[in-house]
């Protein structure tokens, strides 16, 4: 055997996953097609935030008088922002390939393709550098990823142009004007707020009855208020019919309640779901169940196939950095023999708009179907201390709670920073928390974190500040 682990995958599924293979004193490789770090940290999560965080800063000049604050001159050069997000992206790649030397993983460059082996699949590589490499270990885990979602019959397929997925978005030569985003999921909206905050003129279109559509209702609505504020239109429900191009732009057809519309801009952004990088893997002829381009797999990565795994976005939803990393270290560790804790829940999602979004665990209407009886708690940052000394009073928390139990089984916020609020929540639920734990927690003041004390109260008719 040449590895006792060969990864296939850099992204933050892939590359935790080597790492914590090393840690346990496995002898592992990574095969990588593109750059360490996958889509993730490349072309997604991270330079996104980066984006997004340039977009804040800029957006927050507009309101420099409301802090006794002035600035002579207010503008951008977009050229410079990009090459922020893209530094950010490079500097953490290169940390990524420093993780793999002081852990001694050898990294492949090349495009893998299983084929039947002695025990475990072989590992095929097409290397970049030309030529192949066979590779044999005891076991092989797949972190391929996904990619972005495309409908090439309605017109919706990117051409770097007119047509973008994420990837075109994050860096484009100029900043468009207008533009049409197909969409309204994290993803999305995430690309909506950035632009807006450039002053691009933004409509987003949206199938389903409501944007933000896995979040809570109430929050989904609240989103959707505070971004029709800043200036970002919306179609929902709204069906695309069919999408144009021209040398000027793009014309999207869409159908409202029923009667037809024609939206214009200079770029579309697609913005509708991913589909599992499944493609050139050998996985058919190995027998490995797929199901809508995701690797079926069991509660431990496990395909069915000796000694071949799948983890991360390649084995279906949520399709989360965080959730991969988690289900990679579970994966490696059950391999080792250890008994690791499961990763199915309870699992953080969050959206880096403005306001921000984050969730985790059921909504209400989630909790009321599975007859949980929950008792739901709520607070406004309007009444914060530190959101108003800040002047971030926009959004509110929101508290679920078993009605029989005590249990926390869900939390959801839109808000300033409620990104970094949330893993207060997740940990709760992770101990099992009830009610009595979170009321006898000491948050310290003056925080917004106190909002997240306040709902909890306000589930069981405690509330001090309202």
């Amino acid at each position: 055997m040449d590895f006792d682990v060969i990864v296939i995958g850099a992204g933050p599924g892939g590359y935790v996953t080597a790492i914590r293979a090393s840690q346990l004193g496995l002898k592992a490789a990574i095969v990588e097609r593109e750059a360490l770090g996958g889509i993730c940290l490349n072309w997604g999560c991270i330079p996104t935030k980066a984006l997004l965080k340039s977009g804040e800063v800029y957006e927050q000049l507009d309101h420099l008088a409301d802090y006794g604050l002035s600035v002579e001159k207010r503008g951008f050069d977009f050229s410079k922002v990009i090459e922020r997000s893209r530094k950010v992206a490079t500097q953490l790649s290169g940390g990524v390939a420093f993780l793999m030397k002081k852990h001694k993983i050898e990294v492949i460059e090349g495009a893998a393709k299983l084929e039947k082996g002695q025990g475990a699949p072989k590992v095929v590589v097409a290397l970049k550098a030309g030529g192949s490499r066979t590779l044999q270990a005891k076991h092989v885990i797949l972190a391929t990823g996904a990619r972005a979602r495309t409908f090439p019959d309605t017109g919706l397929e990117p051409d770097g142009e007119r047509v973008w997925t994420y990837r075109e978005a994050l860096a484009p030569k100029t900043a468009p004007k207008s533009l049409i985003v197909i969409g309204s999921g994290a993803i999305g909206i995430e690309f909506a707020s950035f632009y807006r905050a450039l002053g691009a003129d933004v409509t987003v279109i949206e199938m389903l009855p409501r944007i933000l559509p896995v979040e809570d209702e109430e929050v989904s609505k609240a989103a959707h208020k505070a971004f029709e504020k800043r200036g970002i239109k919306f179609r929902v429900p709204a069906n695309v019919k069919k999408l144009t191009k021209s040398k000027a732009g793009v014309s999207v057809e869409i159908e409202v309640g029923g009667k037809a519309e024609t939206i214009e801009a200079e770029v579309a952004i697609v913005a509708v779901g991913i589909v599992g990088n499944v493609e050139n893997l050998g996985l058919e002829a190995l027998g490995v169940k797929v199901d809508r381009t995701h690797v079926v797999t069991d509660d431990h990565g496990g395909t069915g196939i000796p000694g071949l795994y799948a983890i991360g976005d390649v084995a279906g939803p949520p399709w989360l950095a965080h959730k991969a990393s988690h289900e990679g270290v579970h994966c490696i560790e059950h391999i080792a023999g250890l008994k690791p804790p499961g990763v199915k829940s309870p699992i953080p999602g969050c959206t880096y708009a403005h306001p921000q979004i984050a969730s985790v665990g059921l909504t209400e209407a989630q909790a009321k179907e599975q007859g949980r009886e929950p008792k739901v708690g709520r607070f406004p940052f309007k009444v914060n201390g530190k959101a108003i000394a800040s002047g971030e009073t926009e959004g509110f928390v929101k508290t679920v709670f078993d009605g029989k139990t005590g249990a926390l089984i869900g939390a959801h916020m839109i808000g300033a920073e409620v990104t970094e609020m949330i893993q207060g929540y997740v940990l709760a639920m992770t101990l099992e928390a009830t009610e009595a734990e979170l009321h006898a927690t000491v948050f310290p003041h003056p925080t917004m974190s106190e909002a997240m004390h306040e709902a909890s109260l306000d589930a069981y008719g405690q509330v001090i500040h309202i």
